[in-house]
């Protein structure tokens, strides 16, 4: 078997490679609310683990699907308002897996 058949992150042949499943379930979202200033309720998606993907985009899609202002810094995506189970819908949608979504109170 040649250097290039093996994957070099598990030593698996690259047909039984297992990287990508451990990776998957490093990654997952957590949707959560908080109360901000004046009692104003904030919905907070925070993306933990390596998603190759521009969060910035994902930003902007979210706050136009949940018609609300908000903001994306450092892994998170901020939206005004409650709009955790909605969120959820639209990361479902744009191919996320159900079960690394979580939602909290």
């Amino acid at each position: 078997m040649k250097d290039e058949d093996i994957c070099p992150k598990c030593s698996f042949p690259k047909e039984l490679c297992i990287c990508e499943d451990l990776e998957a379930e490093d990654q997952f979202i957590t949707i959560s609310n908080e109360k901000r200033r004046w009692g104003k309720i904030v919905t907070v998606v925070k993306f933990k683990g390596d998603f190759d993907l521009n969060l910035d985009d994902l930003s902007t899609k979210a706050k136009k699907k949940c018609a609300s202002g908000g903001t994306f810094r450092d892994n998170t995506i901020e939206v005004q308002g409650d709009h955790r189970f909605k969120l959820k819908k639209f990361l479902i949608n744009e191919g996320f897996t159900k079960g690394n979504i979580i939602i909290e109170d």
